[in-house]
């Protein structure tokens, strides 16, 4: 399934709210307001994967260089295990390496065993376990991830 990757405009949000509701369980999926406060951060950015007028999935991470965050990556049930998370995940590395990121972290739940393999896949090393993050109750991973130009970008790395 091709999908486009492009950025968010104010038209996607209702899509956007009602992916992330089913992608999350009550009280994990983020609500209007905080969804509309991510997708409206100047330091965060949003990147839409379209599948013939239909958001397939998104993305939203936010930049403090050198750090990064993933603050969420919601795909569509029938666009699972086509490569579309990872069409995202890779436009959103870029885009915020091209920013001065050289690290990247984010939380997943510890009982997201597929999201875990998938991040796992993907780079990210499991660094915390962030007790009781989600509902007062489900522990989360920390992970992170060296973005692969971080070498080079930060001359303090190169030290022998």
């Amino acid at each position: 399934m091709p999908v486009q990757l492009r950025p968010y405009e104010p038209g996607d949000f209702a899509k956007l709210y009602a992916l992330d509701q089913l992608c999350f369980a009550p009280g994990i999926a983020y609500s209007q307001k905080m969804l509309r406060y991510f997708l409206s951060m100047p330091q965060g950015r949003c990147t839409v994967a379209e599948n013939n007028g239909d958001v397939a999935g998104f993305l939203i991470t936010e930049e403090d260089p050198p750090r990064g965050h993933i603050l969420t990556l919601d795909v569509a049930e029938a666009h699972r295990r086509s490569g579309v998370g990872g069409q995202l995940l890779a436009r959103g590395e870029q885009q915020l390496e091209s920013r001065g990121v050289t690290e990247i972290f984010l939380e997943t739940s510890v009982e997201n065993a597929p999201g875990v393999a998938f991040w796992q896949r993907h780079g990210y090393r499991t660094v915390a376990i962030l007790k009781r993050y989600y509902l007062g109750r489900v522990d989360a991973y920390e992970m992170r991830k060296i973005l692969p130009g971080a070498s080079t970008a930060n001359p303090a790395q190169k030290e022998t």
